[in-house]
């Protein structure tokens, strides 16, 4: 087929160059010949060496595991378009239509993204004072374990055991760039601490409170894997904790019972910190409810609030979003 020819040191320029003039052929492996490159071409080309050469051509990777699973064609419309992805293992929600085909669901997961090592389907809501879900497991290794990064950090984890979110790390960022150097951080509900071991690194100090022993235990972990040794992990309830140490930022990612938690956290707080308050809302009220619940409980205890900043988080279900309210305390 046709092709262009030019010297190794000009290929990327030439590259680019034809593909801005969209003559680039896809689908062929480009050849390398001694000191020249090769492209394979739908076309002539003004002002490059034209040659006539043969091209391998390129096997296509499927983009998604819809493209690869077999499955009825009556059932196909009902494939999940994501997943979630914790380290390498994949967590999809599966429709009851899909649950006898998940084994084949599982293993085209596994097929197309070489780096997932194991898949489940979530068997239930999260639910229970841990806030974990039961998994099914559909395909590849049978473990709950693993090693799961983002935003820098390194996080090691037990999916069957832990409650953890990866569609959060936007958010997890957008905390992290609003924390101050020298800061004392309250981590209410830390888990394994996606938020507590990304603050750690500008906090002067980090309290992380949680009520699942599991939790804790994989948070004392990450401690060491990170070297964030200005974090201080507790286990048990947060209501004990409340009011014996002051922070300068409180993070209360609890979205479906925070406002149970409103007291402990401006307890907790100095005059002039912030408090990060994560809720669940309807799409068409999501935010006067929940700051209603968090002036009432100012006033309660004598203190004033000013919001700061709204923002919908992500879709938590049809009509419904997990929502962040960050609002400083006055005392």
């Amino acid at each position: 087929m046709l092709a262009v020819r030019v010297p190794k040191r000009e290929a990327e320029k030439a590259r680019r160059k034809l593909i801005e003039l969209g003559v680039l052929a896809k689908g062929y492996a480009v050849r390398r010949e001694g000191e020249f490159v090769l492209f394979p071409v739908t076309e002539e080309v003004e002002g490059f060496e034209l040659v006539e050469a043969e091209f391998e051509r390129l096997e296509r990777r499927p983009h998604s595991y819809r493209e690869v699973v077999e499955v009825p064609d009556s059932v196909k419309p009902l494939l999940p378009s994501s997943f979630d992805v914790i380290g390498d293992i994949a967590i999809i929600e599966l429709p009851d239509e899909l649950m006898p085909y998940g084994k084949a669901i599982g293993e085209a997961i596994l097929k197309v993204h070489k780096h997932i090592k194991a898949v489940f389907a979530k068997g239930s809501k999260v639910e229970g004072e841990y806030r974990v879900r039961e998994l099914i497991y559909l395909a590849g290794e049978k473990r709950t374990e693993t090693l799961h990064r983002e935003n820098g950090i390194r996080l090691k984890l037990d999916v069957a055991k832990v409650y953890f979110s990866p569609r959060l790390a936007t958010e997890r960022m957008r905390i992290f760039k609003k924390t101050r150097s020298g800061e004392v951080v309250f981590d209410m509900f830390a888990g394994v601490g996606p938020y507590s071991i990304l603050l750690a690194r500008k906090a002067k100090l980090v309290f992380a409170c949680d009520l699942n022993p599991w939790a804790i235990r994989y948070l004392e972990e990450n401690i060491r894997l990170n070297k964030a040794h200005n974090l201080v992990p507790i286990l048990g309830d947060v209501r004990k904790v409340a009011g014996k140490l002051k922070a300068d930022r409180v993070i209360m990612n609890l979205p479906k019972f925070a406002d149970r938690f409103l007291r402990e956290a401006m307890l907790s707080v100095r005059s002039g910190g912030i408090i990060h308050y994560y809720g669940f809302s309807p799409e068409e009220d999501l935010y006067s409810e929940h700051e209603a619940r968090i002036k009432a409980v100012a006033r309660e205890l004598g203190f004033s609030v000013e919001f700061l900043e709204r923002r919908k988080v992500r879709p938590y279900a049809p009509r419904q979003f997990n929502i962040a309210i960050d609002f400083r305390v006055l005392k």
